[in-house]
């Protein structure tokens, strides 16, 4: 599945709509798009991809050359705690059609997206990209967890069995704008700004799920979205690469809260209901493997991501998923 030389780029991302395909769109639109490149952002309207036929009839359509794929069944823990089961089927059947329509129609390149959680619970810290199948993953998300990484062994199978340029990034917890922010199913920070804006809103204490005391790595979308544009053009390894902050740079979810607070300028009661499951303490990652290849990229500070999340989320209140 060799490039042909000087000749037009039709990159299809799947799940466009959603908090990274929306970061990736804003990165091309303000500049990072190439002339011989033509970006499709697909939605949920687009197609049902967990449906083999309307995901061959989306690859008709669009005859992509490459392709972003983020499309994905997600949820914040507690969504995860009740429908392992949905997780686990819905995603294997999109990845399963994705990447074999893309082998079928001869698509030159896939970026898939995985994730930290898809890592073993019980592991050495930092984690890094070889330890992936060292052990079952935590017990709360396991059904998305190894749809998740059932790509890499597929990524791996396509590449040995037909020449396939299959590949995965690993991001850590990923925020900004259009994120989901709802407050049952949504993920920590979104689901954090949300509580926080009712709670200033509605003058009532803030109470924030669990201890406060789990540890996380979380990317800016639009610092994602950079890192994936260069995945897309200049990674050359079928092996996923761990795209993510240094270590340095981990917070807990009662630091992340502070931020939160100060940003959205709340002067109210902060409560931690700590009945509530605190999930993974820690899913420390490595980034040097991203360092080695990209020494200079510069992540944008926690503290100015949130406040433009939270900007964000004030501003377009009405129509943010929640």
């Amino acid at each position: 599945m060799a490039e042909k030389e000087g000749s037009t780029r039709r990159i299809l991302v799947t799940g466009g709509s959603g908090l990274v395909g929306k970061a990736i769109e804003r990165i091309v639109n303000e500049g990072e798009k190439r002339p011989d490149e033509t970006w499709i952002f697909l939605s949920s309207r687009d197609g049902d991809l967990t449906n083999t036929a309307e995901t061959k009839a989306v690859f008709e359509k669009h005859r992509p050359t490459h392709i972003i794929h983020l499309a994905a069944m997600v949820g914040g823990l507690f969504r995860n705690l009740k429908y392992n089961l949905d997780f686990w089927r819905n995603n294997v059947h999109i990845n399963d059609n994705i990447l074999h329509c893309a082998y079928e129609y001869g698509v030159q390149k896939v970026v898939s997206c995985l994730s930290t959680c898809i890592f073993p619970d019980k592991t050495s810290y930092p984690i890094d990209e070889t330890m992936i199948h060292n052990g079952p993953p935590h017990h709360s998300n396991f059904g998305y967890s190894y749809a998740k990484r059932m790509i890499d062994v597929q990524n791996r199978a396509y590449h040995e069995q037909h020449g396939c340029m299959f590949t995965a990034v690993i991001p850590t917890n990923v925020f900004g704008p259009f994120d989901n922010y709802n407050i049952e199913d949504g993920h920590v920070l979104p689901g954090l700004i949300h509580k926080a804006y009712l709670a200033k809103k509605n003058g009532t204490p803030l109470n924030i799920w669990g201890t406060g005391k789990p540890r996380r790595q979380f990317i800016y979308s639009l610092d994602l979205a950079q890192l994936f544009i260069w995945v897309l053009r200049e990674y050359k390894e079928i092996n996923p690469i761990i795209l993510s902050v240094g270590e340095e740079d981990e917070v807990s979810i009662k630091e992340a809260a502070e931020s939160i607070v100060e940003c959205m300028d709340f002067k109210g009661e902060v409560i931690f209901d700590t009945s509530k499951s605190d999930g993974q303490f820690k899913k420390t990652a490595s980034n040097s493997k991203l360092k080695k290849y990209l020494p200079e990229f510069r992540f944008t500070p926690f503290k100015q991501a949130i406040k433009e999340s939270c900007d964000w989320f004030v501003a377009n209140y009405d129509i943010a998923r929640k």
